[in-house]
């Protein structure tokens, strides 16, 4: 479900956030789906709950997840899941395209990237092999 990398220098609960956020957009959790209890998942990781706590309680926050007392924590609706991610991305894609401007890379040089991530299905041929975490 869920891959955690010790060495990483991103905190565990962002990485856990980041994995049950892949799996909610990719549809490996469908709306409406329980999730793992926080001690449930704490004891597959082996990892303290309170760091589960932290994660779940964030993508609530985000839209990602709604709990209901007593019954645990679900999925929450694609759309507003959706709409949640999206502005989430623009709001980085905004900061990543001002600071390569600050850098001088062109204009043309961005919208042909975009484009041919588009026409290649979201994946840019960078020449390097890309770790799957799932």
């Amino acid at each position: 479900m869920i891959q955690l990398n010790y060495r990483d220098s991103k905190p565990i609960y962002e990485q856990i956030k980041d994995g049950i956020r892949r799996l909610i957009v990719s549809n490996s959790l469908a709306p409406d789906e329980k999730i793992p209890s926080v001690r449930e998942l704490a004891a597959s990781l082996a990892i303290n709950p309170n760091t589960i706590q932290k994660a779940y309680h964030e993508l609530e926050a985000e839209g990602y997840l709604y709990s209901l007392p007593g019954k645990g924590s679900f999925v929450a609706k694609r759309n507003e899941v959706l709409d949640a991610r999206e502005k989430e991305l623009l709001s980085e894609l905004d900061e990543v395209v001002t600071e390569l401007m600050y850098l001088s890379v062109k204009p043309t040089e961005l919208v042909t990237r975009v484009e041919n991530l588009v026409k290649g299905g979201g994946q840019l041929d960078t020449g390097k092999q890309s770790k799957k975490e799932f």
